[in-house]
């Protein structure tokens, strides 16, 4: 195997929320929002700021500036911005200006992404600078960010949830034995978390407040939270006490559909597979297997275990980055 000292190039995980970038020798060299704040002045759109600065202005932008996502569901939705934001990417993570010349790249994509979505992102790429880029399906990046080989005789499933997409995908010995993805993910557990609130407290709230809710929820064990917003009836400001039960509760929504996936993966599965994957449990990563009750969940209804990765933010990103010394896996699962 070719040492990561020798190698270059980055492992890029494009996600809906955040934009993880991992190099083989510095490791994570940039994680945060897949957001752009851009001037909407004239015909041609122009970039202003990029990232955590461009997410903290959602919701506060005057005329002629608007936040946008290059991302959705996973997958490019507009060729330019895309091809913008992957420039501004390239010019954060390159310490010299020789660093920007062609480098190579292996980027995660959905697992369920078309054959159209993954020549977006090649070309998207392409244009903005990078060298040989190869895409690998994000489970099977995640898989090998988490420690997992997916060349081993041995069955495996992972679970990604991420902003855009959740996917469930079992494979083994360099192929896909099934995968099964959906465009409900932690965008939509967002959405349900926003309508939950204007519905049963009549609060109508920013998409940063709402997304800040669901993340203290995940991240602490806190039994109440106050949330700030506007009186849905008067428009005068408001403040609520919200029990984090009534927040797991508005997503559950959510979690059952992938749930759902999760069974249909399994009917698909060869029965000697599904031994393999009840004796080593579901791997989960992304954004939305940290939502508490997650694992618990899908324990409850399947009857074995489930862990999550030890870093499910930046696995895929990680995996990536691995591939770009592992030929053979990239001969297996690169698109």
């Amino acid at each position: 195997m070719e040492s990561m000292n020798l190698v270059s190039g980055f492992g890029i995980d494009l996600g809906t929320a955040n934009t993880v970038v991992c190099h083989p020798r510095r490791g994570i060299v940039l994680n945060e929002p897949s957001v752009m704040l851009v001037s909407t002045d004239g015909d041609r759109k122009r970039p202003i700021v990029v990232g955590r600065q461009a997410r903290e202005l959602i919701g506060r932008t005057s005329a002629g500036m608007v936040a946008v996502r290059p991302l959705r569901d996973g997958v490019i939705t507009d060729l330019e911005s895309a091809r913008t934001f992957i420039v501004s990417v390239l010019r954060k993570v390159t310490r010299k200006p020789w660093e920007r010349i062609r480098p190579r790249a292996v980027i995660g994509v959905p697992a369920g992404a078309t054959a159209l979505e993954r020549r977006a992102l090649v070309e998207a790429a392409d244009e903005a600078g990078f060298g040989r880029v190869m895409l690998i399906p994000e489970p099977i990046a995640g898989a090998i960010g988490s420690g997992i080989d997916p060349l081993a005789p041995r069955a495996h499933m992972v679970v990604d949830v991420g902003g855009g997409t959740a996917e469930v995908t079992g494979f083994c010995y360099g192929g896909i034995l099934t995968t099964r993805s959906c465009r409900v993910a932690g965008d939509e557990m967002t959405l349900a978390l926003y309508q939950y609130l204007r519905q049963e407290h009549q609060i109508v709230v920013g998409e940063l407040t709402a997304e800040d809710v669901k993340m203290r929820v995940r991240d602490d064990d806190e039994c109440s939270l106050v949330v700030e917003g506007r009186d849905a009836a008067t428009g005068r400001p408001k403040l609520i006490t919200l029990r984090a039960e009534e927040v797991i509760e508005a997503i559950k929504p959510t979690s059952d559909g992938i749930i759902q996936i999760l069974a249909a993966c399994l009917e698909d599965l060869p029965p000697q597979a599904v031994g393999d994957i009840m004796r080593d449990g579901l791997l989960a990563f992304g954004g939305g297997s940290l939502l508490k009750g997650f694992t618990q969940l899908l324990e409850d209804a399947f009857g074995f275990p489930l862990r999550v990765a030890e870093r499910p933010l930046t696995c895929v990103a990680e995996g990536a980055a691995i591939c770009l010394a592992e030929e053979k896996v990239l001969r297996a699962y690169a698109a």
